[in-house]
């Protein structure tokens, strides 16, 4: 891909608020690319590394980085589909949750978002939020850089026996898998909803 990500502020820089036109234009027309049109080649260890720095520049109150990322690629996000294929049994619908891995097989690349609470004054809710803006704003950050992406929590999300498989502590949830790769055709526009139909403004009585 041919997009390129400027160098990090320095601490204190100022970074004025800018009217962008292209950004508008952008966000007016973003759309997740499917699990299942992705495939190689992904970003490479430059470009992701790249991607999770515009991931992390989320809102985050108390200043806490209340996430992580864990990367699955490769023989190894192999492996881990290998073994989570058998528990596919034990869910609700165990047909509906075998086809579901092949969201998780086919695409290149997959970054876990990990949410953790960390104890102290910021709501464990605000923190579970912010681990949320990084799943979009990766989402974004890919588009943005020519990458088809898609954020994906399926039952293996939720499954304790998965989630151990990965190293997920027991008080961790996973904020979303987002899956990376080269998008084999163009997304079409999926129906959005009404803004006015669920938009009011307060009036003191």
């Amino acid at each position: 891909m041919t997009g390129s990500v400027p160098a990090a502020p320095a601490f204190g820089d100022a970074l004025p608020i800018e009217a962008s036109p292209e950004v508008v234009a952008f966000l007016a027309r973003r759309r997740s690319a499917s699990a299942m049109t992705l495939t190689a080649p992904g970003p490479n260890e430059n470009q992701l590394q790249d991607l999770l720095r515009l991931a992390a520049r989320v809102p985050d109150h108390g200043k806490l980085a209340p996430w992580r990322f864990l990367i699955l690629r490769g023989a190894a996000k192999d492996v881990f589909a290998e073994r989570i294929t058998p528990l596919a049994a034990s869910q609700a619908n165990p047909v509906k949750a075998t086809a579901a891995l092949r969201k998780l097989t086919r695409p290149p690349v997959c970054v876990a978002v990990i949410s953790r609470h960390i104890p102290g004054e910021i709501p464990e809710w605000e923190q579970r939020q912010s681990a949320s803006a990084v799943c979009h704003q990766m989402l974004l950050g890919a588009a943005a850089l020519g990458w088809g992406a898609n954020w994906i929590t399926d039952w293996y999300s939720y499954d304790t026996r998965a989630l151990a498989m990965l190293g997920i502590a027991p008080d961790e949830k996973v904020a979303g898998f987002v899956y990376l790769g080269t998008s084999t055709e163009a997304p079409q526009e999926r129906p959005r909803p009404d803004v006015a139909a669920i938009t009011t403004e307060w009036h003191p009585d």
